[in-house]
């Protein structure tokens, strides 16, 4: 019974050892068809032999040895080992294949998300090209005094059509660049009280200039600086502003209330909550209210504007920040927008509480510099910093560039255009000190770009080229354009379509303080 048992095994364990060599074989060509497997491959030959070699000694001990069980056991448990091994090599194999088709799928993903960035990046400049012309002409025409009062009806639908394109091209591609995955959340400090008073500033302006009444609110405490993304927290207030601005008329009150709602550890989250008096919209349009182009009705859309995609985009940046956007509304009555995002609070001092319906306050300044001092705390007139300057226009299109010298000419400033990044680089290191009060610099440009340029004038081994202030004014419009911008030693960014009330604040506020 014994030596049933003993060869039983043998010849067991070199049957599995057949079926062995028969596996590792599929297994081996497998491995050698596969790309980038060929050094591996040539040494799958040797194991082959072995397993051979290892079955002929089974059959030798079987047919002419005396085995006992020990041997037996041995004999088998070889076998059975060699089938586990092969089992185990095939799965880390399948494993390690599985691994390289995600990493190709992850490195092909990020190259089209790539792809996807630079073609919105494109085709953003390529369609505020043409969109810099109609407005800045039209802008430029709007200025005429002897105008027609039908010939001035028209320039303005016109200037109100401009905008709403303009308004459709930048959502669009702000709602690409959001689903390519090429709008990062950043993590930089910023001041929550600067941000609130730059909006308030804004909105008291606009609702001001519509008859409606804008009130900002602190409710009790808020850190000095925060951890986060001040652009997108902006973005959200501004698209929510936007719309509670369109769409209430006069007179009608617009409320922006900031809060603490809970704190734990370095973290705060906020409550935004902004209301209206506006026209409100139907509690059945609510769920749909953040979806792409969706809107209320084609007479809303007719008489106040809009793409349908602020809402979406809006939401988009709020679950980017990990936060919720809640709406109520009710027709004829009004709309209330809800945000709620937590970020972490980098400076523990805290702002005085506001009371309700009273603007934010604006902490104190510390002692001016000695060069602050010196200048004005309230801007001169436009004339008096402008007049006489004169401006290095760097731009390679005609029409664009007769825009901005036409606009500049207007408020009597001297221009001298280069059509190149190369050309401005050579014109400023041929000057003489001081000669150009600023420089305009285009991005996108043949020769050589308005990146490279600012660098270059940067580097220039003189004092004005430290301090001229030298201004994008480009297509180009994402974020990262802006950081570019301003990591090449530029000022400032503009963007195109050109806005003539910005471009003259901007050199007028960068010239007179280089002049203090």
């Amino acid at each position: 019974m014994l030596s049933v048992l003993v060869y039983s095994m043998i010849y067991l364990g070199s049957a599995l050892m057949v079926y062995n060599i028969y596996r590792y074989i599929r297994f081996a060509r497998n491995i050698s068809q596969k790309g980038g497997w060929a050094a591996e491959a040539r040494l799958l030959h040797t194991p082959i032999v072995l397993l051979v070699l290892f079955l002929l000694g089974y059959l030798c001990v079987g047919l002419f040895g005396k085995p006992d069980l020990i041997i037996g056991g041995i004999l088998f448990g070889g076998s059975v080992f060699v089938f586990l091994m092969i089992v185990f090599m095939e799965q880390v194999i399948r494993r390690v294949q599985e691994n390289e088709h995600l990493e190709a799928r992850l490195a092909a993903a990020e190259e089209s998300s790539k792809s996807k960035t630079s073609f919105l990046s494109r085709i953003s400049h390529e369609m505020r090209t043409p969109m810099n012309a109609i407005i800045g002409l039209n802008s430029m025409a709007l200025k005429d005094p002897e105008l027609s009062s039908s010939t001035r009806w028209h320039l303005e639908k016109l200037r109100l059509s401009a905008q709403l394109m303009m308004e459709l091209i930048n959502n669009t591609l702000e709602m690409g660049r959001i689903q390519s995955g090429g709008d990062e959340l950043k993590k930089e400090e910023f001041s929550l009280l600067e941000l609130l008073e730059q909006v308030r500033l804004r909105y008291e302006k606009e609702c001001g200039e519509k008859g409606l009444e804008y009130r900002p609110a602190i409710r009790g405490k808020l850190e000095r600086t925060y951890l986060g993304d001040e652009l997108k927290l902006r973005q959200i207030m501004v698209n929510i502003l936007d719309n509670a601005v369109k769409f209430t008329p006069a007179p009608g009150t617009i409320c922006c209330t900031v809060e603490t709602a809970a704190s734990f550890a370095h973290h705060r989250t906020l409550r935004i909550i902004i209301s209206d008096t506006g026209i409100g919209m139907d509690r059945e349009f609510l769920p749909k209210l953040f979806e792409a182009f969706s809107q209320e009705d084609l007479t809303t859309t007719n008489q106040y504007g809009g793409t349908g995609l602020g809402m979406a985009i809006t939401k988009n940046l709020v679950e980017q920040m990990n936060g919720e956007i809640h709406v109520e509304s009710e027709k004829g009555v009004g709309t209330t927008f809800t945000v709620i995002v937590t970020l972490e609070a980098v400076q523990s001092a805290l702002s005085d509480s506001a009371p309700a319906q009273s603007a934010a306050p604006v902490e104190a300044a510390a002692d001016p510099t000695p060069a602050e001092a010196e200048c004005p705390t309230e801007a001169p007139e436009e004339s008096s910093v402008l007049e006489g300057a004169k401006v290095l226009v760097v731009e390679d299109v005609d029409i664009n560039a007769e825009i901005v010298m036409d606009l500049l000419d207007m408020e009597e400033v001297t221009t001298q255009r280069a059509e190149n990044g190369q050309i401005a680089v050579d014109l400023f290191r041929e000057s003489g000190p001081g000669e150009y009060d600023a420089v305009l610099m285009d991005i996108r440009m043949p020769v050589m770009d308005g990146l490279s340029a600012a660098k270059a004038i940067r580097a220039l081994e003189r004092e004005d080229a430290k301090t001229v202030p030298i201004i994008a004014l480009t297509a180009n419009a994402f974020e990262e354009d802006v950081q570019r911008s301003l990591q090449a030693g530029m000022n400032a960014h503009l963007f195109k379509p050109v806005d003539p009330d910005q471009l003259i604040e901007t050199l007028s506020d960068l010239i007179r303080h280089r002049a203090c």
